[in-house]
């Protein structure tokens, strides 16, 4: 691949470099840093002129920092004239404010459209992302956007480990995951619920009303993500109440924010598996219950690459 160049930003270069490893490539050199006022700068420190770009950058840790070093390295390489450059965006930054959806929110931003449009107009050519929170998001975008599922490892790994998944309910946190997990259980022939919850204001919920049956059942909970881990902590207690004997948590983004891992550690999950979209060695430190085991990102990345190359060869 002669004309492909992979550089990493400052978010998640384990990451990249495991991209970079799969492919058979060096990550190319770029040097990030930060001046005294704390704006960032970003140089590329080696020629892209009519080159295939590609620059990893996940939507964690210091978000904004890293979304800004994005928009800087897509156009310092646009600028550099490079051939394409395409954005690998693991987990997608604001994509939860992706509507207006209550009628208190009318003034409220579509944040998500504005990354949308910054990627653009710093000059991407195509988007890789995963697991989106909506998938119409998609349509925010003028340039192609592949949005990549983890539902095929997803069933991988329960059926890898967890001896008792014949006797499952796959479940879904709230409603805007039913078509997720509806999708998994139909895979699996086995039966699927929600949690129909209500919240006072973001990260905060009041109420929880479970539909379907899990009584002398393994609960499987499925979501794209988990931030302070209210909506999954309140889950597992309405699961075990409802007669659950076991409860597994699987997300995407594990994005453990505020007091994440001390809910994780007081509730009652058999283990919380995630995907590396995010780094967790220092969560892992921290909460045993934490599995970074069911799906490496590189691994699913790898063929959309190599399927991209053909095409353009």
């Amino acid at each position: 691949m002669p004309n492909i160049k992979i550089f990493s930003g400052s978010s998640h270069q384990d990451l990249s470099q495991k991209v970079a490893d799969r492919l058979g490539l060096e990550l190319g050199k770029v040097v990030t840093k930060k001046f005294s006022n704390q704006e960032t700068c970003v140089e590329i420190g080696e020629s892209v002129r009519g080159e295939d770009v590609y620059i990893v950058q996940s939507g964690c840790g210091e978000i904004n920092d890293n979304l800004m070093e994005l928009l800087i390295m897509i156009n310092a390489c646009k600028i550099a004239s490079a051939s394409r450059v395409t954005a690998v965006i693991p987990c997608f930054p604001y994509a939860r404010q992706d509507k207006k959806d209550k009628v208190g929110s009318l003034r409220a931003p579509i944040s998500a459209k504005l990354v949308a449009n910054m990627l653009s107009v710093s000059g991407a050519d195509h988007i890789i992302t995963m697991d989106l929170h909506a998938s119409q998001i998609q349509g925010f975008f003028d340039i192609p956007v592949d949005n990549l599922y983890a539902e095929p490892a997803v069933l991988k790994w329960i059926k890898e480990n967890i001896p008792e998944w014949k006797n499952c309910t796959i479940v879904s946190p709230d409603a805007g995951g039913a078509k997720r997990v509806t999708s998994i259980a139909d895979r699996l022939n086995v039966d699927f619920a929600l949690i129909h919850k209500e919240r006072k204001k973001a990260n905060e919920v009041d109420r929880m009303v479970l539909v379907g049956d899990v009584k002398d059942r393994v609960a499987i909970l499925v979501d794209d993500m988990a931030d302070t881990c209210g909506t999954v902590c309140h889950a597992v207690d309405k699961l075990i109440s409802a007669g659950a004997v076991k409860v597994y948590a699987i997300l995407t983004h594990g994005i453990f924010s505020g007091p994440a891992i001390s809910r994780i550690n007081n509730a009652c999950f058999e283990a919380v598996v995630v995907t590396n979209t995010i780094p967790q060695e220092e969560k892992m430190k921290h909460c045993p219950k934490i599995q970074v085991s069911f799906i490496n990102v590189s691994i699913v990345i790898l063929p959309l690459f190599c399927k991209i190359k053909l095409k353009r060869q």
